[in-house]
């Protein structure tokens, strides 16, 4: 049997092969079809039972089906499954494409929704249709017949064009290799990066160590490298990925120009003004220039504090390292070396109280303390050997959800760190179909034996992933269009995650996860109190280049004018002048690796982490007045934010938790910039 058409449980990724793909998604797809027929046809009321259910459950083996396909060509990347992915997207598109736009369905949906039916369905359920009438508008269901053609054509181009770009970063990414022969060349490397490129470079059979772009190798180089040359010739190779200084058939440079075009003519022909408008109608901002306001506010608000960042870091560079000028590949390390100058710690040394085997578990007994949840390790078929498998149960002993954990990085890996979902929790015949999510990092494997060690910038991105795990896990939601991240706003979905990142500096949380890696003590208070003290160094620099990326994504797809004669390039640069602090050399190409809004779900919504972390500070700061391990207040936030998932609008979901309307006092508090816009010189 195809492993891709079982789906009696989990996937089966020891079995799946290449070969395995085409007739699964054509053996879907007819099923699918042949559903629609049967479902659009006069003759079947347009009922839940009879017109939502039967579409539903084709549509979520396909989507469960190709989603494993999906999961496979980013965590295991070859040739062989590239070129079967690749083959089969633009029919996927085709048929989710032409779903959105048939009439018959959109018909239907409309009359289920004036139907004496509809006031019988539940709150989800109302949820569902509801949105479904919207997301018919936006895919074209009320085109005439030769706009919905060309919409069609746009949405295939679309799609191969982001997979192409996602290709070519990564592509991009593993051409690169830099050794280094001489010893000296590592002053100032830590001993388990130094251990890890000596292992790359025995892995390739070639003496001295071997760095690459990828960021375990990659960031503690631009961290702590001593030999500048060095950092430099990594941050070129870095900042000029996918572009005209590497290979041709790499270079994302006209792929952003077609793919921002295109996304303006799709949104033009629904008679949105720009992209921007029509990526904004399903989230829970407005307008563009309600996000443009909202991010320039924050920007005259951080701006003065990046600005004294800057002061500092080239003060202290000038006087204390020598260095007159401050170049791009400068400021990572001369941030560190300041950072330990100021607080008399190093990252470095947290690190070695973070090993995995204490991390993992500590967050988990965190999940378990908050919400009364059990999560033990399963058994179940991977895609590689590292990955790991867990389920959660309740008090009752009954099965809420399961999950993979793919920690380190590798060559068939794309970069980032991310979570998605395998398998949504709805109630089917037999009784309720648990929930099962993917975890994704790109950390640094185990080398000479110890465990894997992490920064506690890598801790904080796996709470962070494990919040949009919990997201998914923990809804309570029965019908799947709205359960778990399902029909979540885009700009609220960054809630969960980012309010999972503020356990990560309380003591209480923290200790119990610590464990030095030789010693095997736990992390000394002293160290916790200068991290605490350090918590928000050069903060204003890293707000106000959060903010650069998101103007730049939110322009892009409003007010600039991809046949212009002004480039993305161009654009970048004056968002810059605006509100950054920090200016890369002429060279650097962040456009061409920008992954988030290209090749993944973040077009003119990258200003949701900024959004949504309003949200999650203004959440955490009821555990902060009723006690960060307090059960009782866990239960609240897992009863109105995790467990309705997308059944109701994410802004009455927060009140519901917090009582009120999100304030962004919060935020600047947790960021340490609650002082207004004026700022000690």
């Amino acid at each position: 049997m195809n492993p891709l058409l079982d789906f009696s449980g989990l996937p089966r990724f020891a079995d799946i092969k290449t070969e395995h793909v085409t007739p699964a998604v054509d053996a879907l797809l007819a099923e699918c079809k042949a559903v629609i027929e049967r479902v659009a046809a006069d003759a079947t009321p347009a009922t839940w039972r009879d017109f939502v259910e039967p579409l539903e459950n084709a549509n979520e083996r396909l989507g469960r089906a190709w989603g494993q396909v999906g999961h496979l060509n980013a965590v295991m990347n070859s040739p062989a499954l590239r070129e079967v992915y690749n083959a089969n997207l633009p029919k996927i598109t085709a048929y989710y494409t032409e779903l959105g736009q048939n009439e018959k369905l959109f018909n239907k949906n409309k009359y289920l929704k004036s139907s004496a039916e509809f006031a019988q369905l539940s709150p989800a359920q109302q949820k569902i249709i509801d949105n479904e009438l919207r997301d018919f508008r936006l895919g074209g269901a009320e085109l005439p017949a030769g706009k919905k053609a060309r919409f069609k054509v746009i949405c295939e181009e679309l799609s191969k064009l982001s997979s192409r770009f996602s290709d070519n970063v990564l592509d991009a990414t593993n051409a690169f290799a830099h050794f280094v022969t001489e010893e000296k060349g590592l002053s100032g490397l830590p001993d388990d990066a130094r251990a890890a490129a000596r292992e790359a470079a025995e892995a390739d059979k070639k003496p001295g160590w071997k760095f690459t772009l990828h960021a375990p190798s990659y960031l503690p180089v631009m961290q702590y490298a001593d030999d500048r040359a060095f950092r430099e010739l990594m941050y070129r190779a870095s900042a000029t990925r996918a572009s005209e200084f590497g290979a041709p058939e790499l270079d994302n440079t006209p792929l952003i120009t077609d793919i921002v075009k295109l996304r303006k003519e799709l949104a033009q022909l629904l008679d949105f003004n720009n992209y921007a408008e029509y990526s904004l109608e399903p989230k829970m901002a407005q307008t563009p220039q309600q996000v443009i306001d909202f991010l320039n506010e924050l920007a005259v608000r951080a701006k003065p504090y990046a600005e004294r960042d800057l002061r500092e870091l080239n003060d202290f560079a000038r006087t204390e390292l020598g260095m007159n000028r401050l170049d791009a590949w400068d400021i990572p390390y001369a941030s560190e070396k300041l950072r330990v100058s100021r607080y008399a710690f190093s990252e470095q040394e947290v690190k070695q109280y973070l090993p995995e085997t204490t991390v993992v578990p500590g967050m988990f007994k965190l999940i378990e303390t908050l919400y009364g949840l059990t999560i033990t390790p399963t058994e179940a078929p991977s895609w590689h050997r590292d990955v790991r498998f867990y389920s959660i149960h309740d008090k009752s002993g009954s099965l809420v959800g399961q999950f993979y954990l793919d920690l380190y990085a590798r060559s068939t890996k794309r970069g980032g760190a991310w979570m998605d979902d395998a398998i949504t929790r709805r109630r089917i015949a037999s009784g309720i179909q648990a929930p099962v999510a993917y975890l994704n990092c790109n950390f640094s494997a185990p080398v000479g034996g110890q465990p894997a060690q992490f920064t506690h910038d890598e801790v904080i991105t796996l709470f962070h992933e494990f919040g949009h795990g919990l997201h998914h896990l923990l809804t309570k939601v029965d019908y799947l269009g709205v359960s778990g991240i399902h029909g979540v706003e885009w700009d609220a979905v960054e809630l969960p995650s980012q309010f999972m990142e503020n356990f990560c500096w309380e003591w209480d949380v923290l200790r119990p996860m610590t464990r030095h890696f030789q010693t095997g003590k736990t992390l000394p208070k002293s160290l916790f109190d200068k991290m605490i003290a350090a918590k928000n160094f050069q903060s204003g620099m890293q707000t106000v280049r959060q903010i650069e990326f998101s103007l730049f994504d939110l322009e892009l797809h409003s007010s600039f004018d991809p046949a212009g004669t002004k480039t993305a390039l161009d654009l970048v640069n004056d968002v810059r002048k605006r509100v950054a602090v920090v200016f890369p050399p002429d060279y650097n190409r962040f456009p061409n690796s920008f992954s988030h809004i290209f090749a993944g779900g973040y077009a003119a919504g990258y200003y949701s982490y900024k959004w949504a972390e309003v949200l999650s500070a203004d959440a955490f700061s009821l555990f902060e007045e009723k006690g960060v391990l307090n059960p009782a207040v866990g239960q609240q936030f897992r009863n109105e934010i995790l467990a309705v998932g997308g059944s109701r609008p994410a802004l009455e979901s927060f009140k519901a938790f917090r009582g009120r309307e999100p304030k962004m006092d919060a935020l600047l508090r947790h960021s340490g910039m609650s002082g207004g816009a004026g700022v000690p010189a």
